[in-house]
């Protein structure tokens, strides 16, 4: 979860940072931030939102807005999902591709109550990149679009019982009526706040965007309220367990939606930049795929463990491993040569020197019983 390729003293800081500092926080550089990893325990912060509530600043997410007369046939052209036909207030999660079919990024795409105007959300380590490569692709479409990044913060409050906690710690009793990824403006002190209901972390969730000095009032209040603060470290357990990718591990340039196993969120009925190179991935031109492995003894696999068959034949690497805190197995996500990727298949994990027997099972090890 570290960054170690930028210097500490040019990392950058949320508007929370003297609030986790205060709060005793580890803190480690991450996408380009120095963040709190862990609070208290990742155990505690983990179960936390399994069976409470918690919260997470994830002010360093990118938020760049979209807006023109083309606003909507732009998104459309770079957006691996299809956003025509839905009503403002929708949320929608896929990808951004090169030609090739490589992951430019995976990110939400937010239909706004103005006529074309969209909010993208992009993962903080791919700002920039995301940025430039978004207004590389917009010249020929009549729209604006603007980096405000800087200037919004972000509060995710996870767990059972987040709903309760945004309707009477916060007093937004919209929370009620919003359907599982949807959003509705609303207000803190006279400024806009955009609340959204999607999450990271497989349990019910809502997201407050807002100004820096309102993020941090608003944290404030969830804090004296007695709402568990919680690090990236359990926010990367929490995803993990309910199958969720994290973009540079499960997607990246050389790791396509196809391969990940998300091709439900790539449209094939509508023209958009990689659609030929995924369309013959679908067609069988595909070598590997990301498949989830339950290991038989408690040994941890970590990102970069190979993946082997009895005789020793390397077939894939681990992305993602870890012995998950909810269900007391170890288990991991690997990216597998494709003839290996069938539910059942007995695969090893080489932990150094010893190698541990494994299977094919669901990249969604855990089920949570919020419905969506």
């Amino acid at each position: 979860m570290s960054d170690i390729q930028i210097p500490l003293d040019q990392l950058q800081k949320t508007c929370l940072y003297s609030s986790h500092v205060a709060l005793g926080a580890k803190m480690s550089p991450f996408a380009g931030f120095m963040m709190p990893i862990q609070y208290s325990t990742i155990v505690r912060e983990h179960l936390a939102v399994r069976e409470h509530v918690g919260m997470f600043d994830v002010s360093h997410m990118g938020e760049i807005f979209v807006e023109g007369p083309e606003a909507e046939a732009f998104i459309n052209h770079i957006f691996t999902n299809e956003i025509r036909g839905y009503e403002p207030g929708k949320v929608l999660y896929g990808m951004m591709c090169y030609p090739d079919g490589g992951t430019v990024d995976d990110l939400l795409v937010y239909r706004e109550f103005e006529p074309e105007h969209f909010l993208l959300v992009v993962n903080a380590a791919n700002i920039d990149k995301d940025f430039a490569w978004i207004q590389e692709q917009a010249k020929g479409f009549d729209c604006k679009v603007d980096n405000a990044s800087p200037v919004w913060g972000q509060i995710a409050v996870q767990g059972p019982e987040a709903e309760k906690v945004v309707m009477e710690v916060l007093g937004y009793k919209e929370a009620a009526n919003l359907a599982f990824y949807t959003f509705c403006d609303v207000e803190y002190k006279g400024k806009r706040l955009i609340l959204s209901r999607t999450g990271y972390t497989g349990e019910d969730g809502f997201e407050l965007y807002t100004t820096l000095e309102n993020t941090v009032e608003l944290w404030d209040i969830l804090l004296k309220a007695g709402v568990e603060p919680c690090g990236l470290g359990c926010r990367d357990t929490l995803r993990f367990e309910a199958g969720l990718p994290l973009y540079g591990d499960e997607l990246s340039p050389e790791i396509s939606p196809v391969m990940a196993g998300l091709g439900m969120f790539c449209k094939f009925e509508k023209d958009f930049i990689g659609k030929e190179a995924l369309l013959e991935q679908k067609a069988g031109n595909l070598t590997r795929k990301l498949v989830g492995i339950e290991i038989e003894d408690n040994a941890i696999p970590r990102a970069g463990y190979p993946v082997e068959l009895a005789d020793e034949k390397q077939v894939g690497v681990v992305t993602t491993g870890y012995h998950s805190i909810s269900l007391d197995k170890s288990i991991c996500f690997a990216l597998v040569d494709k003839e290996f990727a069938a539910l059942d298949t007995p695969l090893n994990i080489r932990i150094r020197k010893k190698v541990f027997p494994g299977k094919v099972v669901k990249k969604r090890f855990y089920q949570t019983n919020y419905k969506k």
